[in-house]
């Protein structure tokens, strides 16, 4: 069974991140507190996880990945596509015209 994706607003997910941050003292670990967050936000444990090992890469505190380079990265692999699909394209209209300087040199 495929369950609904539940789209959280940027604001709800920083909000859920900081409640993390300030509540981590109040809890036995780090999963604890994302637990107990979770459950006062309706999202699972493992998504507020992932978006708090996110901020942790964003400000330096985890190697890794960061949200802009991410955001980089997939404008760079949509432009490298563009440009290859642009390639295929002059390719093959340089060898239609190729081919056709040479009918017409045959012809005459």
């Amino acid at each position: 069974m495929k369950r609904k994706s539940t789209k959280f607003s940027p604001e709800v997910m920083e909000r859920a991140v900081r409640m993390v941050e300030e509540s981590a003292g109040q809890h036995e670990s780090q999963w604890a507190a994302i637990e107990s967050v979770a459950a006062k936000i309706g999202c699972t444990s493992e998504t507020l996880r992932r978006w708090v090992r996110q901020r942790e890469r964003d400000t330096g505190k985890r190697e890794g990945t960061t949200t802009s380079e991410q955001e980089r990265l997939k404008a760079l692999e949509r432009e490298v596509k563009e440009l290859r699909k642009a390639n295929e394209i002059l390719r093959l209209a340089s060898a239609f015209f190729a081919q056709a300087e040479l009918d017409r040199r045959f012809k005459s």
